[in-house]
């Protein structure tokens, strides 16, 4: 299968390596990767923010670089979702409707698309260590993920998943964070507080955005808890 790339712009310019990971991951499993170099940022943040007018801007160049893609995978429930969900509200009685429309039906977050699109659960990694995941948002409220994540980590060989007491947002919510600081941090010792009662060594997610919310905070605390993407995960030997 050829798998058209979207690497949103906080992994392309702070955690490269998930993106390359995805890659090596999917070429492992024998597909051919293309990365359309005419993406952009997805829209979100103006999107958020009630800047519609200039989210389609940039949003109209997304869906004309991905035009020609059999299938779209994204490492970010965040932005995957933008394209999946969002798209189609930016798009609404607009002649980018059609193709809208098209491009969320191609689109998949990474983990859903391994699990319920290839039919893989494991990708033969080793990683020897506690986890415990984070659900973010975007990931469980748009678009419904909660399991597929959970069943490739169940084949990791040597880890153990401790599940936190109950989910909840991790404070950042992109602008959000910015916006409304105090309570953003917040929501961050609430979702800290989460996690070190499991004893996990690591939190691990599907978005890199809300781990790097965490692991700033839990870096201002000194709290010896690492963050990883769930690719980074899979990507152990």
């Amino acid at each position: 299968m050829k798998i058209s790339i979207f690497i949103p712009c906080f992994i392309n310019q702070f955690y490269p390596q998930v993106g390359s990971q995805m890659v090596e991951l999917l070429e492992r499993l024998g597909h051919t990767i293309d990365y359309p170099e005419g993406q952009t940022c997805c829209g979100q943040p103006a999107f958020n923010s009630g800047y519609w007018d200039e989210s389609r801007a940039a949003a109209e160049k997304m869906l004309e670089a991905f035009a020609d893609a059999e299938v779209v995978v994204s490492p970010s429930g965040s932005c995957g979702a933008m394209f999946k969900v969002f798209y189609n509200d930016l798009f609404k009685d607009t002649p980018q409707q059609k193709a809208a429309k098209a491009l969320s039906d191609r689109t998949w977050e990474l983990s859903d698309f391994l699990v319920n699109k290839l039919g893989v659960t494991d990708v033969g990694a080793r990683f020897d260590a506690k986890i415990t995941f984070h659900d973010g948002c975007h990931s469980l409220r748009e678009l419904g993920i909660h399991d597929a994540p959970r069943l490739l980590l169940a084949n990791v060989k040597g880890l153990e998943l401790i599940e936190m007491k109950y989910p909840i947002c991790c404070g950042f919510g992109g602008t959000f964070a910015v916006k409304y600081p105090e309570i953003s941090a917040a929501m961050a010792e609430v979702k800290t507080d989460l996690i070190r009662e499991t004893g996990a060594d690591y939190v691990v997610s599907n978005d890199s955005s809300c781990l790097m919310h965490i692991q700033g905070y839990m870096d201002r605390r000194k709290i010896n808890v690492r963050s990883l993407h769930l690719i980074e995960v899979l990507s152990k030997q």
